[in-house]
């Protein structure tokens, strides 16, 4: 990951190639700027007056400067209005500087660290999040700059990328605080990194050993617990629905559990549930060609859990939290599972299959029901689960559902910080009926003309939790993006982990150990 360094030096001295400094939106430079306007003779205040800048939210404006400035370039980014910048804005702009920088070919970034009183309405903005500016920066910047190119040639000629950022402060006493909280901010960017790592190797590489080898390795650098459970073990359980999708394909599904002990022994534990389809063809129900190559990133919702866990080992969040993560491929065979089977879930309740392309929500059934043994004080389970939340929400946010209005409230305030949206969709007794099957338990997809196919699917899921606080995230939309944005280059997202984090230090906070 690129290097980050705390600096103590005055801004007009300070040697970097890109100097940045954060302006809310105002008719002219204050506080720093200006000071910083003054020693460049006005270069500044004429791109205000021309109005080349304003502040705008995300607008940047580079300069080259001149002496006695020690900085190649002056990138100014826009917070946008005083009284309307929250933490995420921030987040935003830092990576749209970050990124802004690196398109003009430059590789050692500085972030200037306001203190003084002229910036006390960007602090304000953060009051809601409890995060400093200076994670925030970091988070932002780094998350912005993340690019996979594992499977590229290298070429003589390689794009230059940042190499160094550096934030820097006029205020001694202020160096060790933001150490601290940069250190923070690389651990949740780099908990974000793994989970788009993952979701973006090809499922040639990422088949359900690979994501079971992952956890076990990383599990043990980090102290945590690692169990795989292998299809023998599935069988002993009953886990028949799990291993009705596998039957299609020639890699062996796996059950990977993962356990952070960060509170005391006999604490119930938060369980994160993760759907791990490592490539979804849609089996027998075969989907369109198109676009069927992002299909890879079916498994975002057992990346999002994967790295949630490695993170709150890596954060030592004082708080017991399991990870479990079903892994399968869902493939078209002549073993594969038919549209009209019945499978037995490890519940002891049994499944109709009237679409092969639902298989999600089977192997996320056989999850939940194992997630009880843990007697559990909340479950949440993330998953790339339907088309129709793409629908209703678009790529904008990720759809919560479940059977705890608090556990649902507490996970959207967590969102609105992360800017990780989440929206709740109701889940009605009409649509819990919409499942039930004539000749088995439940079937795997409502009736034609029903409708409500994110709720239907989280109504399957429902019958599955039990009476365990639960909460159902689909992030079909938000998991992979088509588009580049302020801190999430297109492609995969990771869209979840910081959510969870967050969601996970305030349980630590309420129910200290």
């Amino acid at each position: 990951m690129i290097k980050t360094t705390i600096k103590n030096e005055r801004l007009q001295t300070h040697k970097t190639e890109c100097l940045i400094l954060f302006c809310p939106e105002e008719k002219k430079p204050s506080g720093k700027l200006a000071e910083l306007d003054a020693k460049l003779k006005g270069l500044i205040g004429t791109s205000f007056k021309n109005k080349r800048f304003k502040g705008k939210h995300n607008q940047t404006f580079l300069l080259n400067v001149p002496k006695p400035i020690q900085a190649d370039y002056l990138l100014l980014v826009g917070l946008g209005k005083v009284g309307e910048i929250t933490g995420d804005k921030l987040r935003q702009a830092a990576g749209t500087a970050a990124r802004c920088a690196e398109n003009e070919k430059l590789s050692t970034i500085s972030f200037y660290i306001p203190t003084d009183n002229s910036a006390r309405e960007i602090h304000d903005g953060l009051a809601k999040s409890d995060d400093s500016f200076s994670q925030t920066v970091a988070e932002g910047s780094l998350l912005s700059l993340y690019h996979f190119e594992e499977y590229k040639e290298p070429e003589k000629d390689k794009p230059r990328r940042v190499k160094q950022i550096t934030l820097l402060t006029a205020e001694k006493s202020q160096v060790s605080s933001m150490r601290s909280a940069v250190a923070r901010g690389r651990k949740l960017a780099e908990a974000v990194y793994v989970s788009r790592d993952l979701i973006s190797h090809p499922s040639s590489t990422a088949t359900p050993s690979y994501l079971a080898d992952k956890a076990r390795d990383t599990a043990k650098t980090l102290g945590m617990t690692c169990k795989i459970l292998k299809p023998g073990d599935m069988s002993r359980l009953g886990m028949g629905a799990l291993l009705g999708v596998a039957k299609g394909s020639q890699e062996p599904p796996a059950f990977i559990a993962l356990e952070h002990h960060g509170g005391a022994k006999n604490d119930p534990p938060v369980v994160i549930v993760g759907k791990g389809i490592t490539f979804d063809t849609g089996g027998i129900s075969l989907k369109p060609p198109a676009s069927m190559d992002e299909m890879k990133m079916d498994m975002s919702g057992g990346s999002v859990a994967m790295a949630t866990l490695f993170a709150a080992a890596a954060l030592k969040i004082p708080t017991n939290v399991v990870g479990l993560i079903p892994a399968s491929e869902n493939m078209p065979s002549g073993t594969a599972i038919k549209p009209g089977d019945i499978l037995k879930s490890m519940s002891g309740k049994t499944i109709e299959v009237l679409n092969t392309d639902a298989e999600g929500r089977l192997i996320l059934a056989d999850a939940l029901t194992y997630a009880a043994r843990y007697k559990p004080k909340a479950v949440i389970d993330l998953a790339t689960l339907t088309g129709a939340v793409i629908v209703a929400l678009g790529h904008q946010a990720a759809a919560i559902l479940g059977n705890n209005d608090e556990l649902a409230n507490q996970l959207q305030q967590c969102g609105e910080v992360t800017g990780e949206r989440l929206w709740p969709l109701p889940l009605w007794p009409e649509h819990e009926k919409a499942v039930k099957s004539s000749i088995a338990d439940l079937k795997n997809i409502a009736s034609p003309g029903v409708g409500a196919g994110t709720i239907t699917a989280a109504a399957f899921l429902k019958a599955f939790a039990g009476e365990q606080p639960w909460c159902h995230i689909d992030i079909a939309g938000t998991s992979w993006s088509g588009e580049d944005k302020p801190y999430t280059p297109k492609g995969a997202s990771g869209f979840g982990v910081r959510l969870l984090i967050r969601f996970l230090e305030q349980e630590a906070t309420s129910n200290p150990s």
